[in-house]
């Protein structure tokens, strides 16, 4: 690989071969990560603080996310548990808990909010693993589109005589591997979700 680099009109240093490939893989990890703290949502038949954590709940008139303002833990597989720091959100936590999409239906006792989690359905934990599928599939365009972006750089480079064709094209087999290596990543950790879905 080259570290040769050009210089664009300003004068300014442009990107090596080794920034196009780093800025890839990064954006490709990046991708990843936003997929499994999306993924984290979708409910399975297990209680799991990452259920609810990101809840907005109104506390004093501000969307607030609900690990901001509450200690929530999942003693046991089928109730979480949120304890406000301050008692005076418990009523705007179980209405925030009531309205979600969720269904869940939390009970409180005046210090503690207990939501228990009922057990899938067959034809939920369906529609659940469809949800998964959509959105690991969207993670896969969006490493496509990184992938996609790196090769118009590296084509660029070469069309500005800054690389070799044959540069390119190493650049571009590399490139091809990486997104080849996070597609897999995804289809691992969406799998691994899938498993998580469907256990009983």
């Amino acid at each position: 690989m080259t570290t040769r680099r050009g210089r664009d009109n300003d004068g300014q240093d442009e990107r090596t071969i080794e920034d196009v490939l780093a800025d890839a893989e990064y954006r490709m990890g990046q991708s990843i990560e936003a997929m499994r703290r999306d993924i984290s949502t979708l409910r399975t038949g297990r209680a799991t603080p990452a259920l609810i954590e990101d809840l907005p709940v109104d506390y004093y008139g501000s969307p607030t996310p609900l690990k901001q303002i509450a200690s929530i833990s999942a003693p046991d597989a089928r109730a979480i548990m949120v304890q406000p720091w301050d008692k005076q959100a418990l009523r705007d936590i179980e209405r925030s808990l009531t309205q979600s999409e969720m269904g869940f239906n939390p009970s409180n006792d005046g210090n503690v909010i207990t939501v228990p989690i009922p057990p899938l359905t067959q034809e939920r934990r369906q529609e659940m693993v469809r949800l998964l599928k959509r959105k690991a599939e969207d993670s896969k365009v969006a490493v496509r589109n990184v992938r996609r972006d790196g090769v118009d750089s590296l084509r660029k480079m070469e069309r500005d005589k800054e690389i070799s064709q044959d540069e390119n094209r190493r650049s571009q087999d590399a490139l091809q591997k990486t997104t080849d290596a996070h597609v897999k990543s995804i289809d691992e950790v969406a799998a691994a979700k899938e498993a998580e879905i469907m256990e009983v």
